[in-house]
C-alpha cells in the first residue's frame, strides 16, 4: 500500500514504482491504535451475532442475505463491519474485500488445526475507538507448529497528519479538508512457525487501501504478497511453492510473477548480514490498474493459492526426524528472522514508534524460541552452508 501511480503495461496489472512497504506501515499506523479487546476464547467463536431490536432493513433479496450468512457462518468470528451495512453494499469493493480476507483467514486457520491436531487456535476480537477493529487468531505450543497467527483487520477513520505526511513524501497528491483525510483499510496478515525444522516458516499479507479526498475523489490500491523461510534448503519444496504462486499470477498476466519474485528477493534482504530472509516468494504494492475488479481479482488468486502452496510441504515434513545439531540451527536462523522483523520491516518498524500501538499484533510474528550464537559458521558443504548460499544469491525455481 504506497502511492497509486501504477501504470497499465499491456493491459494486465500495473506497479507502481516507489518503492514496497511504506503503505503497509501507514496500515499497521491506523489498525494499532488505542483500542478496545474483547476476547473470545479458544477455538471458533460463535459465528453470527444474535439480532436485537429493530433489524436494518435490507436492499439484498433473500437469497443474497442467506449467501452472506452461509459465508460468515465459516468464518472464525463476526465480521468486523455490521451485517446489516455489508447487505446494503453488496458490490462494494469494501464489503468484497472485507469478506475475503475472513474467509483467507478462516481456510488458513482450519487448514493448519487440521494438520496440528493439538492446539486450538486462541480467537482474540478487537475494536479500534477511532473506527474498525479486527480478529487475530493466534495457536501457540501445537504438536506441529511451535507458533502461527493469522489476523485481520479493517479500519477507518481520518489520516494523522504524519501518515498523510508519508503519503505525500512518496508522491502522493491528496487534498485534505480542514485538515481531514478519510480512510479505510483493511488485510490478512499471518506468520507461521513450525516446530520441526525440515518445515519450512511463511509469511503472508494481503491488503486494500482507500482514502477520500476533499472533493469526494478515492484513491485506492492493494499490496500483498507472500514467501517462504525453510531452514533447511529442499529444492522440491521450493519448486512447488514457487510453481503454485506462479500459477495464480499467470491466470491474470505473464509478466506478474517475475516481477513480484524480484520484488520480493529485494525487500525481504537483511543488509547487514548480507542474506535474504528466505527463498522469496511474490511481493507487491501500488497496484490500483487496470481496474479495481481485476486487481480485487489477482489478489484473490494470489489469497487462494496460500493453502495449496504451504499445507503439502508441512505435512510432508512435520513428523520428519531431527538431531540436536538441526533444532539449533533453526533456532539461529529464526534469529535472522527476528532481525528482518525489528529492524527492517517498516509496518513493525512504524507500528513500534506509534503512540497507543498495539504490541500484541505488532509482535505477532516472531517465533517463540530463537538464539544468538558469538560467530557461529556453518562448515563448508554443510547443509547449513547451503542454504546460506541460496539466500545470500536468489535462484528461479521456476521458468
Amino acid at each position: 500500500i504506497s502511492d497509486c501511480s501504477a501504470g497499465n503495461e499491456g493491459g494486465s496489472l500495473g506497479v507502481g514504482p516507489s518503492g514496497p512497504g511504506v503503505g503497509y506501515n501507514l496500515l499497521v499506523c491506523h489498525l494499532l491504535r488505542p483500542l478496545v479487546k474483547r476476547s473470545i476464547g479458544v477455538g471458533r467463536a460463535e459465528m453470527l451475532p444474535k439480532s436485537s431490536g429493530t433489524r436494518a432493513p435490507s436492499l439484498g433479496r433473500p437469497e443474497e442475505e442467506d449467501e452472506l450468512a452461509r459465508r460468515c457462518s465459516s468464518f472464525m468470528a463476526p465480521p468486523v463491519t455490521d451485517l446489516g451495512e455489508l447487505r446494503r453494499r453488496p458490490g462494494d469493493m469494501k464489503t468484497k474485500m472485507e469478506l475475503l480476507i475472513l474467509e483467507t483467514q478462516a481456510q488458513v486457520c482450519q487448514a493448519l488445526a487440521q494438520v496440528d491436531g493439538g492446539a486450538s487456535f486462541s480467537v482474540d476480537r478487537w475494536e479500534r475507538k477511532e473506527g474498525g477493529g479486527g480478529i487475530s487468531c493466534v495457536l501457540q505450543d501445537g504438536c506441529v507448529f511451535e507458533k502461527a497467527g493469522v489476523s485481520i483487520s479493517v479500519v477507518h477513520g481520518n489520516l494523522s497528519e504524519e501518515a498523510a505526511k508519508q503519503m505525500r513524501s512518496r508522491g502522493k497528491v491528496l487534498k485534505t479538508k480542514d485538515g481531514k483525510l478519510p480512510f479505510c483499510a483493511m488485510g490478512v496478515s499471518s506468520v507461521i512457525h513450525p516446530k520441526n525444522p525440515h518445515a519450512p516458516t511463511i509469511h503472508f499479507n494481503y491488503r486494500y487501501f482507500e482514502v477520500e479526498e476533499a472533493d469526494g475523489n478515492k484513491q485506492w490500491w492493494f499490496g500483498g504478497g507472500c514467501d517462504l523461510t525453510p531452514t533447511y534448503l529442499n529444492q522440491e519444496d521450493a519448486v512447488h511453492f514457487h510453481r503454485t504462486l506462479k500459477e495464480a499470477c499467470d491466470q491474470h498476466g505473464p509478466e506478474l510473477y517475475p516481477k513480484f519474485k524480484k520484488w520480493c528477493d529485494d525487500y525481504f534482504f537483511i543488509a547487514h548480514r548480507g542474506e535474504r530472509r528466505g527463498i522469496g516468494g511474490i511481493f507487491f504494492d501500488d497496484l490500483d490498474s487496470p481496474s479495481k475488479e481485476e486487481v480485487f481479482r489477482f489478489v484473490q488468486s494470489c489469497a487462494k493459492a496460500v493453502v495449496p502452496s504451504y499445507i503439502p510441504l508441512v505435512k510432508k515434513h512435520c513428523d520428519d526426524s531431527f538431531t540436536p545439531q538441526e533444532k539449533l540451527w533453526q533456532q539461529l536462523r529464526r534469529g535472522r528472522y527476528v532481525e528482518f522483523n525489528l529492524l527492517y520491516d517498516r509496518g513493525t518498524k512504524f507500528g513500534l514508534f506509534t503512540p497507543g500501538s498495539r504490541i500484541e499484533s505488532i509482535l505477532m510474528s516472531l517465533p517463540l524460541t530463537a538464539r544468538w550464537e558469538y560467530m557461529h559458521s556453518p562448515s563448508e558443504n554443510s547443509k547449513e552452508a547451503e542454504i546460506l548460499e541460496v539466500l545470500r544469491h536468489p535462484r528461479d525455481w521456476v521458468c
